[in-house]
């Protein structure tokens, strides 16, 4: 049974920091962690198959002007890990206005400093995760995904892929979060109980 693992970045890496820290995550080790709790609920369910990876595919995001360093690890590091495949988005920021639901009066600048509002916003990432699960299930590329996320915008996406037949997903998500993805997919399995065995210091 052909394996595509599919990891949401920051939706990972900041419950890892709020589950983990100080302990940083192992990822040539995640892989192989991710496929053997796969192994360990399915094969209650008579899934005997063997699993075997294709590609694991992080997505992410990084800040246009400060997020140089981050790049360079996602794109010369990690990017050259066995199996992986990093796709990296560019956030722009763009200029914010804040409602006052009491007044309604609307403020775009800081009282304190003057300074505009510009916050980051994250594009494309969960667009190019769906775009890469219906694609390459298209291409009949994997029999099951491994989705590391909780993020319910994937709920479509699973549904139609499990309605069409012969692509299973997995939700690997943190205990506690991702409810609705958790029972939109065909298992589901918690993050805290990998996360202590692809831990580095």
């Amino acid at each position: 049974m052909r394996v595509r693992v599919f990891v949401d970045f920051w939706n990972f890496q900041l419950a890892w920091n709020a589950h983990m820290r100080p302990q940083n995550c192992d990822w040539r080790a995640l892989p192989g962690a991710l496929l053997a709790e796969a192994r360990l609920i399915m094969e209650p369910m008579g899934v005997t198959e063997q699993l075997t990876i294709e590609e694991t595919h992080v997505y992410a995001s990084v800040d246009a002007k400060e997020g140089g360093s981050l790049r360079g690890w996602l794109l010369g590091t990690l990017d050259r890990f066995p199996s992986y495949s990093v796709k990296v988005r560019e956030r722009r920021p763009r200029q914010k206005t804040i409602h006052c639901r009491h007044c309604r009066a609307e403020f775009s600048k800081c009282a304190s400093c003057g300074e505009q509002y510009m916050p980051s916003a994250e594009k494309g990432v969960d667009a190019a995760i769906v775009t890469d699960l219906l694609a390459l299930a298209h291409q009949r590329a994997y029999d099951l995904a491994i989705l590391v996320s909780s993020d319910a915008d994937f709920v479509p996406a699973v549904e139609h892929l499990q309605s069409t037949g012969g692509v299973r997903v997995i939700n690997a998500g943190w205990a506690g979060q991702g409810h609705e993805l958790k029972r939109t997919c065909w298992a589901s399995f918690d993050l805290n109980r990998v996360a202590p065995k692809v831990c580095r210091d």
